[in-house]
């Protein structure tokens, strides 16, 4: 999904930077009202952004001037919602492009459009709709596999925007094609991997979860948020 240095002309450069530096501010908004409200998730936070720097940088060849990897978006979306995980795909990004030359500076508003915008909401949009009517594990798993996926459609569209090419839903197809071929089977592993994480956060600090709201008391009977004054 990382469009590679260079890659696409400069005005589409500058297109997708304003897109996500829209994004950014709003962004930037939300993740200092979370820290204030909520300084204890600064954990889980740093847990998010990992997970996605290392799925993200297990790359191979796919589409010229792309590459196939999982996303790690869908966990950071369920946790904190697409807006704050818009910031952890920006800092994941930026230093992918620096330190392992993967992506770059002039596509990062681009990538960051893809992994850190459209991916995340579509995977947010999915939690929140199964959210109380199936188990939040399996719920979870779903909005990884969305993430990932609307994640490559996004950089589908990105190419073919930037390269048409005689019949755009045509150029479309094809580089949604080629993506597919690996990015299905990674995103369904993405899936049961982001599975198993979510079980581990519940078994281990189930508090946190209910206090973020990303899951039902029904599902930790025996855990009780403490609410400010001690109560």
């Amino acid at each position: 999904m990382h469009i590679m240095e260079g890659y696409l002309p400069i005005q589409w450069c500058i297109f997708w930077y304003v897109l996500s530096g829209i994004v950014w501010v709003y962004a930037i908004i939300q993740l200092k009202k979370i820290l204030s409200e909520k300084p204890e998730v600064k954990p889980l936070l740093a847990i998010s952004g990992a997970y996605m720097f290392i799925l993200s940088s297990l790359k191979m060849p796919s589409v010229t001037g792309s590459c196939s990897h999982p996303c790690g978006n869908g966990l950071g979306a369920v946790l904190f919602g697409p807006a704050v995980t818009a910031v952890l795909a920006s800092i994941v990004l930026l230093f992918q492009a620096l330190l392992l030359a993967h992506g770059g500076i002039t596509t990062l508003g681009a990538n960051t459009f893809s992994m850190g915008v459209v991916g995340p909401f579509f995977g947010y949009l999915t939690y929140k709709a199964l959210k109380g009517k199936i188990n939040s594990t399996y719920a979870v798993g779903l909005a990884a596999v969305i993430s990932d996926w609307m994640t490559y459609v996004t950089t589908s569209i990105q190419l073919t925007l930037a390269f048409p090419g005689d019949n755009p839903l045509h150029t479309f197809l094809a580089f949604a094609t080629v993506f597919a071929v690996t990015q299905v089977p990674l995103a369904i592993a993405e899936g049961l991997l982001t599975m198993v994480i979510w079980d581990k956060l519940k078994e281990l600090r189930p508090d946190l979860l209910l206090k973020l709201g990303v899951i039902d008391e029904s599902e930790v009977p025996n855990v009780s948020v403490v609410t400010e004054g001690g109560e």
